[in-house]
């Protein structure tokens, strides 16, 4: 399947409380000041208010401004500190009375504010929301509004309607008080779903590196299938799609390795992110499936019993990547040789008298027996090193199998669950047929090659996430996606399956609501790449910062943002242009070569001449910042390149002491001269290429 893609007077609304009174705690200096007020009942019709109800049986909630919360409609105060860190600012945090559900309100100056908020949403604590967090939102005249997560959108959208009433006695403003929602991966989820499911909440949001309610966890699944049978393949795949690479990562396969790698592409694994080959497929993470399969064993637990003993399944099916699962299968017992133990005496590590001769021994179960081999004693639960025949227990051991190891004891090893989980997705194909990634497990006739369950666990977990029924397109909003073209967890097409259930929904008011920008050389991971994954990889939180800024502008004045990348899409790939003035978005591309080429050969001690054009698309700002970084390190040195311009043609010239191959690579930044000065929505890409150093 291919697909191309183009762009095609408020009065506030009542959000105070009912009548309820709150415990503040107001701390200045070393002194604690106590004190108890009740907010004011700003009318009688709020004595009144309705509960928030769901508008069908057993459909998700609707939040309104004038309709309370069933749980979370107690809103607790539980101190208020004046600071200065970050910057100026009060901050709020409180509770929902009967809940374990906090927010926090960090609210500027005063002189700062410009009648708006930001409200970053995920689905635990989140690890990204810092300090920088809140002076962005400052720097762009919003206060900031933060939740501890997990109650999906119905407890963000309590603690937005709340952070109103409390901003409007705070700055002493009648005025409505827009809002905008913002969240990344889970995040994503509870965005959307906060815009399907609330009206006069948020004004818009920023959903970034979205998944779609099938994402989880079929996203996971077939690259821990793929670790299978192409681990010793990676480093291949990862030299043919980098730059100056071949460009056929199937070039040198076998033909169950090529038939792996077109499953995983199919599914939606960007080819270009093979590059980091050990993330794709989980190398470095404990069992590349991120926990899940516990998830599976409790919502389907006949699965690994039908997936080793029924037909239709890779457990019994007769074919190359049915053999090589089967031969992947642990089934091994071995004795304690000794226990290692900490300075308490309690154990840490066990060094096993023999190991499993799997190469793949992630997501296994260890199991506890007595030296009879057949008294269970529990489970336990670590990391396996075979080269050490050690095994690293983890935090989450029950302390009363830990005191019962001895040596001599048996050890268990299984892996037939995680091993059955890798082939999920295949049973997993969504009951809608706008899935496009799963039309590869359906034959001519549209019906399933393989067995289906009957339980959807993506849907599941995704309603779980936002808090309700999601993904319906119905957004009450304007909204700009952000998503990235090497998103190895998410995936990339997801945003374009969302924005097609948008323009359904909203037919000829999408182009007047709706943005979608693709941004290159951007995967999933919010924090900023680090050593030699930064030289091909951009920090992509500026990206997110400068679409909060153009949605508020397109809210508050009317400037509609940057248009929508255009992009074509086929085998579940998505490719944007070549140049930045049809790609459209915000993000510069990058040309890096030599001599009109993007993989040279030269020898030591020879100066290479290299060549950077960067251009920035219509009305996205200038340049402002050129960084190198010639040996593909990570290690960036800025550069002068001219004035600041849309358009740059920088050059440098270095010369290499080793041989070698090297990825070199220019980074460029561009910002709109509104955010000059700061830090803030700088937007970044690279341009990249191959040089191979040979000796004289």
């Amino acid at each position: 399947m291919t697909t191309t893609h183009g762009t095609t007077g408020d009065s506030e609304p009542h959000n105070g409380l009912t009548r309820r009174t709150f415990v503040r705690v107001a701390t200045v200096g070393a002194s604690v000041a106590l004190a108890t007020t009740t907010l004011p009942l700003p009318d009688a019709a709020a004595a009144s208010r309705p509960q928030c109800a769901a508008t069908e049986e057993g459909g998700p909630i609707q939040v309104t401004p004038d309709c309370d919360d069933p749980t979370y409609n107690q809103p607790v105060v539980d101190s208020e500190q004046d600071l200065t860190t970050p910057m100026r600012h009060r901050k709020v945090e409180g509770h929902f009375e009967g809940t374990d559900k906090k927010f926090t309100l960090y609210l500027p100056a005063k002189a700062q504010w410009q009648g708006r908020f930001f409200h970053k949403v995920y689905p635990l604590d989140d690890p990204e929301f810092t300090d920088d967090t809140v002076a962005f939102g400052a720097a762009s005249g919003a206060y900031t509004v933060h939740t501890n997560g997990g109650g999906g959108y119905r407890v963000d959208a309590a603690a937005a309607k709340f952070s109103r009433t409390y901003a409007a006695r705070y700055y002493g403003t009648s005025r409505r008080i827009r809002g905008y929602l913002y969240g990344g991966s889970g995040g994503s989820y509870q965005a959307i779903g906060a815009m399907e499911n609330t009206t006069g909440v948020w004004d818009g949001a920023v959903p970034f590196i979205p998944g779609t309610p099938a994402s989880i966890p079929n996203s996971f699944t077939v690259r821990a299938l793929a670790r299978l049978v192409l681990r010793d393949k990676g480093p291949q795949i990862a030299d043919a799609v980098a730059p100056g690479g071949n460009g056929d990562p199937y070039a040198g396969l076998t033909s169950v390795e090529r038939d792996m790698l077109r499953e995983a592409t199919k599914m939606g694994v960007p080819l270009r992110a093979w590059e980091d080959y050990r993330y794709v497929l989980g190398l470095s993470a404990p069992d590349g499936l991120l926990g899940f399969t516990a998830v599976l064993r409790a919502m389907d637990p006949t699965y690994a019993d039908d997936f080793w003993g029924q037909p239709g399944y890779l457990g019994t099916e007769r074919s190359a990547l049915g053999d090589l699962v089967r031969a992947a299968r642990i089934d091994h017992t071995a004795s304690v040789e000794s226990i290692n133990r900490n300075d308490a005496g309690r154990p840490t590590s066990i060094v096993l008298e023999t190991v499993p001769s799997q190469p793949d021994t992630k997501g296994v179960d260890f199991t506890l027996y007595a030296k009879d081999g057949t008294t269970r004693i529990g489970t336990l639960t670590g990391s396996l090193e075979p080269a050490k025949r050690l095994l690293t227990l983890d935090g989450q051991n029950d302390a009363k199998v830990l005191d019962a190891l001895a040596d001599g004891e048996k050890v268990g090893m299984d892996n037939r669950w995680s091993l059955a989980f890798r082939a999920y997705h295949r049973h997993q194909i969504p009951t809608r047929s706008d899935f496009y990634a799963w039309d590869q497990y359906k034959g001519a006739d549209g019906k399933p090659l393989y067995p289906q369950r009957s339980v959807q666990i993506g849907p599941a977990i995704s309603a779980s996430t936002a808090g309700g029924g999601t993904h319906t397109g119905r957004i009450n909003g304007k909204m700009i996606i952000v998503a990235n073209l090497c998103d190895t967890d998410a995936y990339v097409w997801p945003a374009d399956w969302y924005s097609t259930q948008v323009k359904r929904a909203l037919g000829t008011r999408y182009g007047d609501s709706f943005r979608l920008w693709y941004n290159d050389n951007a995967d999933h991971l919010e924090a900023p790449p680090t050593g030699a994954k930064a030289a091909r990889i951009v920090e992509f939180t500026s990206i997110v910062e400068r679409a909060l800024r153009e949605l508020s502008a397109w809210v508050e004045k009317g400037v509609a943002p940057a248009r929508s990348t255009p992009y074509t899409i086929s085998d579940s790939q998505v490719t944007v242009p070549t140049s930045a003035t049809a790609r459209r978005g915000i993000q510069p591309v990058v040309d890096l070569t030599v001599g009109g080429t993007d993989h040279i050969e030269v020898l030591v001690g020879r100066p290479v001449a290299f060549s950077a054009t960067v251009e920035v698309p219509p009305h996205a700002g200038r340049v402002v910042r050129t960084e190198w970084d010639f040996t593909g390190s990570g290690t960036f040195t800025t550069k002068r390149f001219g004035n600041p311009s849309a358009r740059v043609e920088a050059r440098q010239s270095f010369t290499y002491s080793e041989p070698g191959t090297y990825f070199a690579a220019v980074r460029a930044t561009a910002q709109r001269e509104d955010a000059a000065g700061t830090h803030y929505a700088q937007v970044a890409n690279l341009g990249r290429m191959r040089v191979v150093v040979r000796r004289a």
